[in-house]
């Protein structure tokens, strides 16, 4: 007897480099599946080099989801993908195909299986100050601000994260309390999703090995120019500026450095590497606070195999 009559759908999370492309298309194969991205660069069309997205040919005919539906000029939030994702995957469901979502952004995988939190909306007069206040004094300025005022939220993130430092601070110049007070005012119980949901988190036995893959990753991004890619950008998109959020991907942010003549080649692979790997450990902190994941080592040989066993003892309802 299935141990729930409800709809299923399958969730593959990870760092970067952790193959969760290729096991997803593995499952999609499988399975009959269709892929659900759960990645905030994917969703730009023409930034395909510096986000390794999948070619056609790579897509092995599986059909993707939320990949080139926007261009770098636009934001996309997380509020628009638990949107997207909850239409995409009822919608995937009465094809009688299996969901399959997969990223590393954690933030929109937590809004889709949390909902989110009631905080003020967006007041474009305030961000325009801090923007301001950034050009001026730059954003660990701005970020030691922050700590003054909201230290849980400063103290989780990066003195460059201009997108969420900006978020924080227009929240408490709008309402006069920080953010993190307000967020765990607002925690209340995860809404129900209205289907079961398995999901893996593709995590590193050996950090090591992890960082290796993505040197090889990024190495192979300059190899396919990356450079030209970002300059075609900024040819195609006039108003596209290094502020914008497409433009502040790992990678992406700095080539457009190197661009600019503000850092060297060797400086462009140096400091692209080290975001990418401050990337992955970022991405690895949220995983290791989240529940009801189930845990694979992502380096582990017949890793496709081992999280298709898995997958379908949880479609026929069985314990994994």
């Amino acid at each position: 007897m299935n141990r729930s009559s409800r709809p299923r759908a399958v969730a593959l999370l990870g760092p970067t480099a952790s193959g969760k492309t290729g096991v997803a298309i593995a499952l999609a194969q499988r399975f009959n599946g269709e892929i659900i991205s759960i990645d905030s660069a994917l969703v730009y069309r023409g930034m395909d080099v510096g986000t390794a997205k999948p070619s056609m040919d790579e897509r092995q005919g599986i059909v993707h989801h939320l990949i080139d539906i926007i261009d770098p000029t636009e934001a996309y939030s997380a509020a628009r993908f638990r949107d997207d994702a909850l239409r995409l995957i009822a919608e995937i469901q009465a094809r009688n195909k299996l969901p399959i979502l997969a990223g590393g952004t954690m933030l929109y995988f937590k809004a889709l299986r949390e909902g989110l939190d009631d905080l003020p909306q967006a007041d474009e007069d305030v961000r325009a100050d801090i923007e301001q206040a950034a050009y001026a004094k730059g954003w660990p300025a701005l970020h030691a601000e922050l700590a003054a005022i909201d230290p849980a939220t400063a103290q989780r993130l990066q003195p460059n994260d201009s997108q969420r430092i900006s978020r924080a601070l227009e929240i408490f110049r709008v309402t006069g309390q920080p953010m993190s007070a307000l967020l765990n005012r607002a925690a209340r119980p995860p809404e129900v999703l209205p289907f079961d949901l398995l999901t893996f988190s593709l995590e590193p036995s050996d950090r090591a090995v992890l960082h290796q893959r993505i040197a090889q990753r990024f190495d192979a991004m300059l190899a396919r120019d990356l450079l030209d890619e970002v300059k075609s950008l900024r040819r195609q998109y006039p108003r596209l500026t290094p502020e914008h959020p497409s433009m502040r991907c790992v990678g992406y942010r700095q080539a457009w450095m190197f661009l600019d003549g503000t850092i060297n080649h060797d400086a462009l692979r140096e400091q692209g590497l080290a975001a990418t790997r401050q990337l992955a450990k970022r991405q690895l902190t949220w995983l290791r606070s989240m529940q009801d994941l189930t845990r694979i080592d992502c380096l582990q040989p017949g890793l496709e195999a081992a999280v298709t066993a898995i997958t379908q003892h949880f479609l026929e309802g069985k314990p994994a």
